[in-house]
């Protein structure tokens, strides 16, 4: 589906100014010049006046915002509800379990992390699944002085592997896009896809290992050694009296008081609800429940959520102006990140860079790989899906990419195949909102994890696409 008369050397000037845009906010933030936020609002405004739209760009913004609104809403009460079940003791027996697995092995907790979040991400939600895994996992990073970047860079590939089920939303999307059953794109992809998450706990062993060479291993008495219980995680500062402060507490766990928006608490902390555990967890799997049945919308399902969830265990208004208190640092970081993207992405698609740097991509595809276009949608959907929303990529690119593989006998459903496997390096990209909650529960900076995953998500998505062509599904 070759373009005569055009190589690679002669993009237009669009698609230039679109690659040198996203290229100069990404070496900016992993050299750390700017902030992540500065960076998503201050570079798209200058490359929108170097475009000779800078008169738009507040119609841009808006659009941008409008976008990703009901985003932020679902982010905003989704770290209010998690923040409280994880308040009142929901997640404990998994820490417990965790830690009885882990057993202060590095290597363990490595593997462990990438195991959870697995598990977790069943639910189909980034966000969610990045809550819990750093929730359990990141009091044992910090007591131990593991390597933060690990823990993110692990969650993240693991969370993209399995961001590929039916009801994560590419699979869906591709499904939408192409006129097919969701079923069909993923049952025959299960395969190559557990390759890849077997690929991820096998990376997660290695850099284990290497954790393990550089710190040693301790026993959990060790770790524990001025806490007579086993350690459990909460979000938000202890109140006062709560076990917050002195020997015998988590407090050692956090390591100072720079941590104390994500402190390592007791088990007999105040905010602790044990008589309301069962309905705590009734309604958390109804709520995820009707998540993945789609019965509402999710900001919706998270707003109920979190306003039943504070009511029920928290009746007194002071109790609730305090867990919201205790979880708002985390909710103004992740709703801020979340606008910045939106400047981002609508000056993308609005001056139409982002339209042009996909067309010059595809229309330089040579002709004679067009009996392997499922094998050149694959290729292409890992960058792409890294510089592009998903929906931008499924809804603009992929049919494009289906209507030239049908023109040399390449069906649909092994061109929708092939355009899943880029979502391991996916979730890590500075336009998916969940990953700013990751990093900024973590405590990451975004450029540190950007320049720590970004090879291994990207060789873990190469995997994934050759056990695709390995198995013969794409």
């Amino acid at each position: 589906m070759g373009v005569q008369g055009r190589t690679l050397g002669d993009p237009p000037m669009l698609t230039i100014l679109g690659f040198a845009m996203i290229a100069t906010f990404l070496v900016l933030i992993m050299l750390k010049k700017m902030s992540p936020i500065a960076a998503l609002v201050l570079i798209p405004a200058l490359f929108c006046v170097a475009v000779g739209k800078g008169a738009h760009l507040g119609d841009y913004v808006i659009d941008g915002v409008t976008s990703l609104a009901s985003t932020a809403a679902m982010l905003m009460f989704a770290i209010v509800y998690f923040g409280v079940m994880i308040d009142v003791g929901l997640f404990d027996p998994v820490v417990r379990g965790i830690l009885r697995f882990c057993k202060a092995d590095p290597l363990r907790i490595v593997v462990g992390t990438a195991v959870l979040a697995a598990i977790v991400s069943l639910d189909g939600d980034g966000s969610t699944t990045f809550m819990i895994t750093v929730s359990a996992m990141y009091p044992l990073y910090k007591r131990l002085k593991m390597s933060m970047v690990v823990m993110t860079g692990v969650a993240a590939m693991a969370n993209g592997v399995m961001n590929t089920l039916p009801w994560g939303g590419p699979t869906a999307r591709a499904a939408t896009a192409l006129k097919l059953d969701a079923s069909d794109i993923f049952v025959p992809m299960i395969p190559a896809l557990a390759t890849g998450l077997l690929f991820v706990f096998a990376l997660a062993y290695v850099l284990g290992r290497r954790e393990r060479k550089r710190l040693g291993v301790l026993t959990l008495d060790e770790v524990l050694v001025e806490e007579p219980e086993t350690v459990l995680v909460g979000a938000g500062k202890a109140p006062a009296g709560s076990g917050g402060q002195g020997p015998g507490t988590g407090a050692d766990l956090a390591d100072g008081p720079e941590d104390d928006g994500f402190q390592g608490l007791d088990p007999h902390r105040e905010t602790l609800r044990p008589g309301r555990y069962w309905f705590n967890a009734l309604l958390t799997v109804a709520l995820l429940t009707a998540m993945i049945m789609e019965w509402l919308p999710i900001p919706v399902l998270f707003l109920l959520g979190a306003a039943l969830a504070l009511t029920v265990n928290y009746p007194q208004m002071p109790a609730q102006r305090a867990r919201i208190a205790a979880h708002a640092e985390n909710v103004l970081n992740v709703s801020g990140m979340v606008f910045a993207a939106a400047v981002f992405t609508g000056v993308l698609q609005g001056t139409g860079m982002v339209d042009h740097m996909a067309a010059w991509l595809v229309g330089n595809i040579p002709d004679g790989m067009g009996p392997h276009m499922a094998l050149v949608t694959g290729a292409l959907s890992i960058p792409l899906t890294y510089f592009m929303s998903n929906d931008g990529f499924y809804f603009g690119i992929l049919p494009v990419l289906a209507e030239a593989g049908q023109a040399h006998g390449v069906s649909a459903v092994e061109i929708a195949r092939a355009s899943i496997v880029g979502q391991p390096l996916h979730m890590s990209s500075p336009l998916v909102p969940a990953v700013y909650v990751l990093v900024g529960m973590a405590k990451v900076e975004f450029g540190d994890h950007t320049r720590f995953v970004v090879k291994w998500a990207a060789l873990t998505s190469v995997v994934v696409l050759g056990a695709g062509i390995l198995f013969g599904t794409m």
